[in-house]
């Protein structure tokens, strides 16, 4: 009887181990992740500041991608005074934008490239390498692609400054 409780008393203290260590053995989030969600309200907040100050309206949206390619990215969206605009869809610019980018790791309407389908070539969105990943900001909506390429400056710059 001795000997068959011998063999349960270490697998007992290992389960008990692990279950008291648990929380300690969760892969923590990725420091990028944290930082962007931490300040992407504000980023967008930034981006309609400058949209208003452009007299401007449309959607805004700020990205971040973990790491040295496109496999996923946490993203948040605004609409800054509309969505739509007769019969165009801001949010499907901003996501032609988004989706250049991402494949060309250059600005949107960089030109290096002609556009495939699904997008439309335009400026718009601007794209930058951090340590973590990348950060893209996208605005579509203004009269010219500058004013739209200026909002979305703005925001990456404002957002940029918690990655150095």
């Amino acid at each position: 009887m001795k000997k068959k409780y011998s063999l349960y008393f270490p697998i007992v203290l290992i389960l008990t181990l692990f279950c008291s260590f648990k929380g300690d053995l969760t892969v923590p989030r990725e420091k990028g992740e944290k930082i962007f969600l931490k300040h992407a309200d504000d980023a967008l907040s930034v981006i309609a500041k400058t949209a208003g100050e452009l007299k401007i309206q449309g959607v805004a949206m700020v990205i971040f991608i973990p790491g040295d390619s496109v496999r996923s990215w946490i993203s948040k969206m605004e609409v800054v005074g509309h969505l739509r605009r007769g019969n165009y869809n801001m949010l499907a610019y901003a996501g032609s934008k988004v989706a250049e980018m991402a494949d060309t790791y250059k600005d949107s309407g960089s030109g290096i490239r002609p556009p495939i389908k699904g997008e439309y070539g335009y400026p718009g969105g601007v794209i930058m390498k951090v340590s973590s990943g990348y950060l893209m900001t996208v605005f579509a909506g203004g009269e010219s692609s500058d004013d739209d390429k200026a909002a979305a400056t703005a925001g990456l710059n404002f957002l940029s400054q918690f990655f150095k």
